[in-house]
């Protein structure tokens, strides 16, 4: 095994780190293996998993789980690059078929949430579930493989913002165009933002979704806590995907969090009964079957 070198040695000065390059990733004979693909592999990995945990609260079985995420992943990793390629053509445009070439990064998440969304909807409709309790699970994994999935942002030294001075500053040692020498530059490391936004936001919905009112409450937090902190750490980066003169993520993040703030409040405003709740309808129902079965028994028992 060896490793492959990284385009630049990174620091944190303002966190004590000194000056470090970590590898893009490693290869084993002739094949290479990119850490930013194997960091989305564990976070999606992680996000299985935290899914096959709570199945039972969100009104799901193990089989549901893994059916849905069999058909959700591929579209959303499929809808992520093409998102990203379609508002990038411009480095594609003269060989087309380095769209293809996922491993070496672009990957827009907006683009994973829009293919997820439409593979949920399209998936409970044909297996008959409940669309609000899916997309809140679904909702918690995407923070996961978001708050870990910026990490390999990290080993492809990309997704960082403007240069700055800040505490946080990520120096990266570059050589200029037309230089010999290297020389390092400070930036904002909005990856490192984003994962930190994303881990905190898991967090607080992780223990929200122990106390939600209703299937679909979770769903509209992340889309607000998602949105508020994209479109905030957006306006920092120097790599958005435009459209004219408009950050599409930007202008996106900041609408769909002010139209998930405003679905909030207004279902703070309704009653909601424990039969909000599928979880607490399918409970319910085994409930009376339980009792019923109890019931014939014991007639059948008294016949006899």
């Amino acid at each position: 095994m060896s490793w492959i070198k990284g385009a630049s040695a990174i620091s944190f000065p303002g966190l004590g780190i000194g000056e470090f390059n970590p590898p893009k990733g490693f290869s084993v004979g002739s094949f290479e293996f990119a850490f930013y693909g194997l960091i989305i592999a564990l976070g999606l990995f992680l996000a299985a998993v935290y899914g096959l945990r709570r199945k039972k609260e969100f009104g799901l079985n193990e089989d549901l789980i893994i059916d849905g995420l069999l058909i959700i992943v591929p579209v959303s990793v499929i809808c992520a690059r093409l998102y990203y390629c379609i508002f990038s053509w411009d480095e594609y445009k003269a060989n087309p078929i380095e769209t293809l070439y996922i491993w070496k990064g672009g990957l827009a998440i907006y683009g994973a949430v829009i293919g997820a969304a439409v593979s949920v909807v399209v998936y409970c409709k044909v297996r008959k579930l409940s669309l609000p309790a899916v997309l809140d699970i679904t909702s918690m994994g995407f923070l996961i493989g978001q708050a870990v999935g910026r990490w390999g942002n990290f080993f492809n030294r990309e997704a960082y913002g403007a240069q700055t001075e800040s505490f946080l500053r990520m120096g990266l040692n570059l050589t200029e165009k037309g230089y010999a020498s290297t020389q390092t530059y400070y930036y904002h490391p909005t990856f490192l933002y984003e994962s930190l936004w994303n881990g905190a936001g898991f967090v607080l919905l992780h223990f929200l979704s122990k106390r939600r009112k209703y299937d679909g409450q979770i769903a509209l937090g992340y889309v607000a806590w998602y949105g508020l902190g994209r479109a905030l750490i957006e306006g920092l980066r120097t790599d958005s995907l435009y459209w004219g003169p408009i950050r599409v993520s930007q202008i996106l993040a900041a609408v769909s969090c002010l139209a998930a703030v405003g679905v909030l409040v207004w279902q703070g405003f309704k009653p909601h009964g424990a039969d909000a709740l599928v979880c607490n309808r399918i409970a319910a129902e085994e409930t009376v079957d339980e009792e019923e079965i109890a019931d014939a028994e014991e007639a059948e028992g008294s016949a006899e």
